[in-house]
C-alpha cells in the first residue's frame, strides 16, 4: 500500500463515509453542474500506459470531454503527446497548469524542461511545476531539484511567480 494510504478525499472537506450512494450522486452532480475549478488530466484510454506515445487527436478529443466542466487543466508531462496538452485546452479556454515530469533519467529530465520551456515560450503555460513528486520519489536530491528549477527561472525570471 502507498504513503497515502487511508487518505483518499481528506481535503473535500467532506466526510464521504456518512453519505449514502444517492447523496453522493447527487453531490457529484452539482459539482459537474457548477463546474470543477480544475482537473488533474490524464490524456490516457484503457491500455496505454506513460511512456506511449499520444496522438493530437486522442488529447483533442479527451480535452473536449471536460472543457464543459472546468476553467483549468494539470499536466504532467511534456513528452510524448502530453506537449499537445496546453495547446489544446488554450483552445478550449482552459488555464493550464503545466508539469514537466522528472526522475532519475537525465537525458529525460533534459527533454521535459525543454518541452515546458518551448510551452512556456509559446505563451501555454499559466503555472508551472517541475519535478513536483521526484522528492516524494526519492529520484532526485533536493539540490538536484532546485538546479532544474533555477534553471528555468533563469530563462523565465519575468513568470516565475506561477511556478511551483
Amino acid at each position: 500500500m502507498g504513503k497515502r494510504a487511508g487518505k483518499y478525499l481528506s481535503l473535500s472537506g467532506l466526510d464521504t463515509a456518512t453519505k449514502s450512494r444517492e447523496e453522493l450522486i447527487e453531490i457529484f452532480n452539482d459539482l459537474m453542474s457548477n463546474g470543477i475549478h480544475g482537473l488533474c488530466f490524464s490524456l490516457y484510454e484503457d491500455g496505454q500506459v506513460p511512456g506511449d506515445q499520444i496522438s493530437e487527436e486522442q488529447v483533442r478529443r479527451r480535452i473536449g470531454i471536460i472543457a464543459p466542466y472546468s476553467k483549468w487543466v494539470r499536466s504532467f508531462s511534456c513528452t510524448e503527446g502530453n506537449e499537445f496538452i496546453p495547446k489544446i485546452a488554450k483552445e478550449f479556454g482552459l488555464k493550464t497548469l503545466v508539469g514537466a515530469w522528472l526522475g532519475s533519467d537525465e537525458e529525460k529530465n533534459a527533454a521535459e524542461i525543454q518541452g515546458l520551456k518551448k510551452l512556456t515560450e509559446e505563451g501555454l503555460v499559466d503555472i508551472a511545476a517541475i519535478g513536483n513528486e521526484v522528492m516524494y520519489r526519492e529520484d532526485l536530491t533536493e539540490e538536484q531539484l532546485l538546479t532544474y528549477l533555477f534553471d528555468f527561472k533563469k530563462d523565465f525570471p519575468e513568470n516565475t511567480d506561477g511556478l511551483c
